[in-house]
């Protein structure tokens, strides 16, 4: 006689009707399995906090990205047809109101004899700068791999004809930098979307994108198609998604994409883009409509950060993310690498963007900034990677960043009576220095229950920004 292995006590007729019914469900779960042969999808915006920071590690420690915006627009450069465009450089198809046809021959200008990955991952490396996001495919459709399911393409369409993407993987990994990319949404290339005249936009021509809806599921497998290309064939460790904002992606659509994503990649990262969870320029909403990873505030840095939320600022080093010949109005590197500061000291990222020129150089203006930048890294990164947020309230001389037994104090103004107060904090202070190029400077310091008090030098190694750390 074969016994049973557990017994199960009914206490009410509805808790049986209730098992039974749950019995059904996994019967009919199970069948279908064995049926199609294919596994119940899993809903990767269900998993558990653990499963999250072991996923984000890596990036919340990286806090310094490099965003390469690149494409056809580096052709034209800002102009066309002998006129200056105003906006953003990547933007001239929709601010020019280019018709397809005159856009589509700016492939065969397209010819970037000059790029050369290595030098490229160098300068991010040099510059302290631990992930590249490059855009794959911006608005305008074009790809900057060899794409099977469009010819729309850089191997394709152009004189070129190689891939940009899988030279800067391979470089990539051989310099350990993670390569990541961006990727539009919306398409104003292909034949599913459309111009819509009547469209409430401030923008004009393709700006007034809309979709044919019984083209959209068409244009849903077109733009899988290529992320799965993108997945399996280069292995980026980020999706960086824009576009989200036409009226025609829904909330559904994006939770999908992330899934679907997720899917190929379960180890991936991906942005708040991907669906409808971004509030403004600023932020990653919580509601039913988010879906992603992290915020992304575009062009600014949040005042308080965003407490609770993963975020990355992504900010230009003038006025433009794709090459404009005529931008000329570059930050100083003071502002670039305080900017660096403040969000760090915030807990978010800094995603700096630099746009090449059709012949595959990062403009000069850009590379002296970055070698800047990265002679700062070189004395004083240990205050930005892995840090987090400041526990003070933002000082009047610069910023706080911290990690378990050390505090960062970051100084942009030098203190004239040559002492530098700190709030207090309950651990006792056992050693104060300063990051210098020579090494590290030890300081006096005085602690009590009003707070702490360094005695500096009368003069701050350097102009940028000075970095006291105080161990504890």
């Amino acid at each position: 006689m074969i016994k049973p292995v557990f017994y199960l006590r009914v206490r009410s007729i509805n808790n049986l009707r209730s098992m039974i019914l749950v019995g059904l469900l996994l019967t009919g779960l199970l069948v279908q399995i064995a049926c199609t042969g294919k596994s119940i999808p899993k809903d990767y915006l269900q998993e558990s906090q653990q499963e999250r920071d072991v996923r984000m590690a890596w990036w919340r420690e990286a806090r310094f990205g490099m965003f390469i915006h690149w494409g056809l627009y580096a052709v034209p450069a800002g102009t066309w047809k002998g006129e200056q465009i105003q906006g953003i450089g990547e933007w001239i198809m929709a601010t020019a109101n280019i018709p397809i046809p005159e856009y589509e021959p700016l492939t065969q200008q397209f010819n970037p004899v000059k790029f050369d990955p290595a030098e490229w991952v160098s300068i991010a490396k040099d510059a302290g700068m631990k992930y590249i996001v490059i855009t794959s495919k911006h608005h305008d459709g074009f790809s900057l791999w060899n794409s099977q399911v469009s010819d729309y393409d850089i191997v394709d369409r152009t004189p070129y004809g190689k891939c940009i993407l899988g030279q800067l993987a391979r470089e990539c990994q051989r310099q350990g930098v993670k390569l990541c990319f961006y990727h539009s949404i919306l398409d104003w290339h292909h034949p599913a979307q459309y111009v819509d005249p009547e469209a409430e936009n401030p923008r004009s021509g393709h700006a007034r994108n809309r979709i044919h809806e019984d083209r959209k599921a068409e244009y849903v497998t077109y733009m899988k198609g290529q992320l799965k290309e993108l997945i399996t064939n280069y292995n980026p460790s980020v999706l960086w998604f824009d576009g989200e904002w036409v009226d025609w992606w829904l909330p559904e659509d994006g939770k999908d994409l992330y899934n679907y994503v997720r899917g190929l990649k379960p180890g991936i990262i991906i942005n708040n883009r991907v669906g409808k969870g971004r509030e403004g320029m600023a932020g990653m909403s919580k509601g039913p409509e988010a879906a992603g990873d992290f915020g992304t505030p575009e062009q600014e840095i949040p005042a308080t950060g965003l407490p609770g939320v993963d975020w990355e600022s992504c900010m230009t080093m003038n006025d433009t993310w794709g090459f404009k010949s005529f931008d000329h109005n570059w930050k100083l590197t003071e502002t670039l690498v305080r900017n660096l500061i403040d969000i760090t000291s915030k807990g978010g990222n800094y995603l700096l963007n630099v746009g090449p020129t059709a012949e595959g150089l990062i403009p000069q203006p850009s590379v002296e900034r970055l070698k800047e930048m990265g002679r700062w890294m070189n004395v004083n990164g240990e205050a930005i990677y892995e840090t987090q947020a400041s526990p003070f309230e933002q000082p009047a001389w610069g910023r706080f960043t911290q990690k378990p037994g050390r505090l960062y104090a970051h100084v942009f103004e030098w203190p004239q009576d040559g002492t530098l107060h700190v709030p207090p904090i309950e651990d006792l202070v056992t050693k104060v220095y300063l990051f210098t190029t020579t090494g590290r400077q030890p300081l006096k310091v005085e602690q009590s229950d009003a707070g702490i008090a360094v005695s500096l030098p009368p003069e701050a190694p350097d102009p940028l920004a000075s970095v006291v750390v105080l161990e504890y």
